[in-house]
């Protein structure tokens, strides 16, 4: 993979381009999702690609780690540090533009889970299966503010099979792959960090160092 140091004017509103798409697209789906389908409620597109319902207090792919509200502020203190990153280095020239792109869909797909968790306790109800959400309740929310549950919806049982009787600890028990379901913003993040990692893991550095490359 490659990108063109070149041209860098420009970079600041790729990066809010890129941001924006993701964090719509994400929103559409959960809303639609939160709409249509009731808790746990699932839809077969193929035999390995299947839209489930369910929701999270926690982080990428269900887990859950720590206090849901001290979660929640530091996915946004996060988000905060590397927008300004972001803003500090789009226009430096050693920059490369694929840098920029990983850095928004992380913080995208970050800011998206983020919306779900501060505002989605207080615009949406929780009803019983197999009723199914509304939008502004009149009745009020389930939870309150910073507080909501992160829809996931995404799952791709890709196999499954049985572990062969004589093998120890395991045998018998069945295997299913991939068991997480998730969302687009998690796909976001996943896909940023991933890239990042194999093709730009050379540009992390501080905006001063960029500074000094180019003085």
């Amino acid at each position: 993979m490659t990108s063109k140091p070149i041209i860098t004017g420009n970079r600041g509103w790729l990066a809010v381009i890129v941001i924006l798409l993701v964090i719509v697209s994400d929103q559409i789906l959960k809303i639609w999702i939160k709409t249509h389908f009731y808790l746990g409620e699932e839809y077969k597109i193929t035999e390995w690609f299947r839209l489930l319902f369910i929701e999270n207090n926690g982080m990428a792919f269900g887990m859950e780690i720590g206090s849901k509200l001290v979660l929640t502020l530091l996915r946004i203190a996060l988000v905060a540090a590397l927008i300004w990153y972001v803003v500090l280095i789009r226009n430096f020239k050693a920059v490369r533009t694929g840098y920029i792109v990983c850095l928004s869909l992380i913080i995208a797909g970050a800011a998206g889970n983020i919306i779900d968790c501060v505002f989605y306790g207080v615009i949406f109800n929780d009803p019983m299966p197999p009723a199914i959400a509304q939008l502004f309740p009149p009745g009020g929310g389930y939870g309150t503010w910073m507080l909501g549950k992160v829809v996931d919806m995404l799952y791709f049982p890709l196999f499954e099979f049985n572990w062969p009787t004589w093998i120890p600890g395991i045998g018998g028990e069945h295997f299913l792959f991939f068991q997480p379901v998730f969302n687009l913003a998690d796909s976001a993040i996943t896909v940023g960090i991933i890239v990042l990692i194999l093709f730009y893991s050379a540009q992390i550095a501080s905006p001063s160092s960029y500074r000094n490359k180019e003085a």
